[in-house]
């Protein structure tokens, strides 16, 4: 039980940690490249801010799509598009946590994407759809924006991992 009750307070000091840092970049636009980092010893930073207004939901997207990344929220993969720029963006979350939600969008949903130099990209979902992992089609660049949001599929899997990619992508509103 106490290890229980110490993810969940792991968790949430986390996400403290992180908005916290992600209010200093704000501060800092420059360093949003680079970084600011939510605790001493992280090797990830807040990036952008992604928020679902019709789901009334936030999250705080981190730099690296590492497992370590992803245990502390949605992960912006570094060799795609930077959030808010040209090119296809790609964000990966776990389906059992942050990323539950893409089970809810649908067709013509706002996302809007903030990143540090208080840009926000307002995007539309597009298209839904469920692809063998070995389909890396969906992370190829792109020359127009758009924004590729990744999670394991089926959402209500108990064995972790699979085959299966839930993909949404969005493109500018």
């Amino acid at each position: 039980m106490s290890s229980g009750v110490y993810i969940y307070m792991k968790a949430g000091m986390a996400q403290y940690l992180i908005g916290k840092a992600w209010h200093q970049t704000l501060q800092n636009p420059t360093q949003a490249q680079s970084g600011i980092q939510p605790w001493a010893w992280a090797d990830t930073w807040p990036v952008a801010r992604m928020a679902i207004p019709d789901i009334d939901e936030e999250l705080m997207v981190l730099s690296g799509a590492s497992g370590r990344t992803l245990a502390f929220g949605p992960g912006y993969l570094r060799s795609s598009a930077y959030p808010g720029r040209q090119g296809n963006t790609v964000i990966l979350g776990h389906r059992d946590t942050h990323f539950s939600i893409l089970n809810e969008l649908v067709y013509g949903q706002t996302i809007l994407l903030e990143t540090a130099d208080g840009v926000t990209a307002d995007y539309q979902v597009t298209e839904k759809l469920v692809i063998d992992e070995s389909q890396t089609d969906v992370l190829e660049e792109s020359n127009t924006a758009m924004l590729t949001l990744i999670t394991c599929y089926p959402f209500d899997s108990v064995v972790p991992g699979g085959r299966l990619r839930y993909v949404v992508i969005a493109e500018p509103a």
